[in-house]
């Protein structure tokens, strides 16, 4: 019976194995050199154009990506709007953050591409909001590099679906390195990744509990430098209104760089999920390596940046490209 049961658990890896990389298969880099050839040219600047509308374009491109990929696989299913009969994943607790720049940066894009005869419906708004991510990234400041292309859109959104799949504030290393792991990402993918908490903004209260109310011991995090505490406090006085954000990143928050590695190393990681990065000894060593040399930290970031884009692909009959990155059409 044990015999039985380990050759099913070994049958179910392998199927799960295959259909893992035949998804990841269909993605290629010049996935529609033969319909829409010049799709990241338009794509790029549509982005381009949004992104001197306003900055916020860039964290919320990046933040919402991260969310797609990690509920259900990069599908844009986090694109899609709620209905009569359906809570989309968008309107979950845990996404109402997110800003509505980066929503508008994907139609956008699809409206420039929709505007070229040849392009019109061809491409999926999964490999929109992927190529938009990666040029927000490079206007930015950060490395410029080439993604694969071929998802198709999913065919699900649900707000149940959301609990337990994204990172928290308040999250360890244990926790971090468990739920990474469940997309097939790695130690070292998780840290690197981790690495875009150097654009962005942030809630003041997904702080307080660092600088107000840290445990019966004592009320503020002593992992935090304690002059940052005070820059904190200032920014975040605990009868602020809930509406209001603060750079992640205190030194560069405009700049794509490695800089978020040396706050880290002077306590200033603004949340726990940050800084214990540099408290863990499992990741502390990577911490300083990138801290040191912002090359390695860029090469990291986009090879584990492909590895997420991988994530959950849809294929066959599985997806769809939509005519509305909103609807399910």
């Amino acid at each position: 019976m044990a015999a039985v049961n380990r050759t099913s658990l070994l049958l179910l890896l392998i199927s799960l194995f295959l259909v893992l990389n035949l998804a990841s298969a269909q993605l290629r880099r010049n996935f529609y050199a033969g319909s829409c050839p010049n799709v990241e040219q338009i794509v790029r600047n549509a982005v381009q154009k949004k992104v001197q509308q306003t900055f916020t374009t860039i964290p919320a491109t990046l933040r919402l990506y991260f969310h797609d990929c990690f509920v259900n696989g990069c599908d844009a299913s986090v694109m899609i709007a709620s209905t009569n009969n359906n809570k989309a994943e968008k309107d979950h607790e845990e996404n109402l953050s997110l800003a509505g720049d980066g929503f508008d940066t994907v139609i956008k894009a699809k409206e420039a591409l929709d505007a070229v005869a040849n392009c019109r419906n061809k491409v999926s708004c999964a490999d929109i909001l992927t190529m938009a991510t990666r040029d927000v990234v490079n206007l930015a400041g950060g490395p410029k590099y080439d993604v694969e292309l071929g998802r198709l859109d999913g065919l699900s959104s649900t707000a149940a679906s959301v609990g337990g799949k994204l990172p928290h504030p308040t999250d360890n290393v244990n926790q971090l390195t468990s739920l990474f792991a469940k997309n097939g990402l790695s130690l070292n993918d998780m840290i690197a990744l981790s690495g875009a908490h150097t654009l962005g903004f942030a809630h003041c209260t997904k702080v307080f509990n660092r600088i107000y109310s840290f445990n019966k011991t004592t009320k503020v995090d002593p992992t935090v430098n304690k002059a940052y505490v005070t820059e904190l406090k200032a920014s975040c006085p605990q009868n602020i209104d809930p509406r209001v954000a603060i750079n992640m990143d205190p030194t560069t928050p405009r700049q794509f760089d490695n800089v978020y590695y040396k706050n880290l190393q002077q306590g200033k990681g603004l949340f726990t999920s940050d800084q214990d990065l540099f408290t863990d000894r499992r990741s502390k060593p990577t911490v300083d390596l990138w801290a040191s040399n912002a090359q390695l930290f860029n090469q990291a970031f986009v090879n584990s940046m492909i590895k997420l884009g991988r994530v959950g692909v849809k294929t066959g009959n599985n997806g769809n490209i939509r005519r509305d990155c909103g609807a399910f059409n």
